[in-house]
């Protein structure tokens, strides 16, 4: 299933996406699923929408026109790996990595898919970096690697949009990613059945139609099971938490000349089997 959140920013309602035209209202059928939140996918809210999907009573809303938030409400934690990709931390001057390199960014950035990015007043050195993100569907502490996907509710594609100049000056990383709008996420919440091997994945990113990215997730140096232990081993991770993966090389800033975001260019971000996001920025 491909799971969404529609509707007006600030008052999404929870949503199964059909493919052919038309969005399950989950809560005109579901009045108890209130969204997709940790409540949600605590009380096993994935199984309840598989037979929501073909109850007579369903009813259905035409997807054209309609706006797409992020496929799950705020989180508790948004957990990003850096130097994911060895290209990547080469292109942006890093050693690579022993173990993965972790960094916060801030639930209060998450953006639609399709929501324009605002560039702060003092953005200098501002780009995008596509990545592949797992949402967490149980609790999880202390959990291996060989039993990590049963902790999956699915995936989505998140642009961990970046002031660069930010980010270096303070000595750690977060705010300079963490900026309102600085973090759309969806359009979809993929469940693990629709995706048959994480591992092998296309992630790219467009920069006003120009290919900026073009990697695959077997580029991994940590792939996500491994993170998943990693992460889970003094840090519990609760349902409905967001594991960012990592982006590969060709980011907009590492290039020469820089390929910056400005106001009106269109920046598309995307994983394939999982979905692509479009973002004009302000």
């Amino acid at each position: 299933m491909r799971l969404v959140r529609f509707g007006e920013k600030g008052k999404e309602r929870p949503g199964v996406w059909m493919g052919d035209g038309r969005i399950l209202d989950v809560r005109a059928l579901a009045f108890h699923i209130e969204d997709y939140n940790e409540h949600f996918f605590t009380h096993h809210g994935v199984e309840q929408l598989a037979e929501l999907v073909n109850d007579p009573g369903a009813k259905f809303v035409d997807a054209a026109g309609i706006r797409l938030g992020a496929p799950i409400a705020r989180p508790s934690k948004i957990i990003c790996v850096g130097a994911n990709y060895a290209d990547h931390a080469k292109e942006f001057g890093h050693e690579i990595p022993s173990e993965p390199i972790l960094f916060f960014k801030a639930t209060s950035a998450v953006n639609g898919p399709f929501d324009p990015i605002a560039l702060p007043a003092e953005a200098q050195v501002v780009d995008s970096e596509s990545e592949l993100a797992v949402v967490i569907g149980k609790t999880a502490s202390r959990v291996q690697a060989a039993d990590a996907l049963d902790y999956v509710a699915g995936y989505t594609v998140l642009n961990d949009a970046t002031e660069r100049i930010v980010q270096k000056a303070n000595g750690q990383w977060m705010r300079g990613k963490g900026f309102d709008t600085f973090c759309p996420m969806g359009p979809f919440l993929v469940t693990p059945d629709e995706i048959p091997s994480i591992g092998s994945l296309r992630v790219w990113q467009k920069h006003n139609g120009v290919v900026l990215q073009d990697g695959n997730t077997a580029d991994m140096m940590f792939d996500v099971p491994f993170l998943i232990e990693y992460i889970s081993r003094g840090m519990t991770l609760l349902p409905g938490d967001v594991i960012s993966t990592g982006t590969p090389s060709g980011i907009g800033s590492a290039r020469e000349p820089k390929v910056l975001m400005q106001a009106g260019d269109v920046v598309e971000a995307g994983v394939d089997g999982v979905g692509a996001q479009r973002s004009t920025v302000q």
